[in-house]
């Protein structure tokens, strides 16, 4: 018997250090499985701290007489207990009213953009579904993907968290919170811009057509809300 099956079946009978010690073992592993799930709108610690949780799950489960190496029984468990994490229990909750109404504009927008062979303008939207344009926005924003701030832009490669110095882990931690609550600081207008561009990587094409504007205010609205973020970031 090898010593990891050896912690294995010391671990399933209740010893925590062997359990402990397992997880060190393997740490490298939960973290290269977490890491594929960075941008899910969870922390990454939160997402190896899952990834542990499935771990622990695949000691308690596996067969020492099945014959099979238990990094290859360990990995879907751990890859599932986060899957299931972002499937059930994410961070971001929407209404059913909110998964209603998005329903139904896609299936306006669909059929518009077929009818009339381009994408819909924001009014048409409204004028077919009966919900103001700012409906429309809150309810297509709350139901997209969750992005990262990691992620950059269409347009010029630049992302959010490009505000941010690059420190050690701890400092960046802090930061991340002073960001998002720079963020809340700004005005409903400019934040709304901000969480388009740079959380639901809208171009400002895009961003003025859901907000009824032009591209050249989306633009000037950006700069004057990163700006701001900046100057409350100090």
């Amino acid at each position: 018997m090898s010593k990891t099956e050896e912690l294995i079946e010391l671990a399933q009978h209740g010893d925590q250090n062997a359990s402990e010690q397992l997880i060190n073992e393997n740490s490298g592993l939960i973290w290269s499985i977490a890491r594929r799930f960075i941008g899910r709108g969870v922390e990454t610690e939160d997402l190896y701290q899952l990834g542990c949780l499935g771990f622990l799950k695949a000691i308690e489960g596996f067969d020492l007489d099945f014959g099979t190496q238990f990094s290859t029984y360990a990995v879907p468990k751990i890859s599932g207990e986060i899957r299931r994490f972002l499937r059930d229990d994410g961070t971001v909750k929407v209404s059913r009213s909110l998964k209603e109404q998005s329903a139904t504009i896609k299936g306006v927008r669909s059929k518009l953009t077929a009818l009339l062979g381009r994408e819909p303008t924001i009014q048409e939207l409204s004028d077919q579904t009966g919900f103001s344009p700012e409906e429309i926005a809150i309810a297509e924003t709350a139901t997209a993907a969750t992005e990262s701030i990691h992620q950059e832009t269409g347009e010029d490669g630049f992302c959010l968290e490009n505000i941010l110095t690059d420190t050690e882990s701890e400092d960046r931690m802090v930061e991340k919170i002073a960001l998002r609550q720079a963020v809340d600081k700004l005005p409903e207008r400019e934040r709304l811009v901000i969480q388009l561009r740079y959380y639901h990587s809208l171009t400002q094409q895009r961003v003025a057509k859901v907000m009824n504007v032009s591209q050249v205010q989306v633009s000037r609205i950006e700069k004057k809300a990163l700006e701001k973020i900046r100057e409350f970031m100090l």
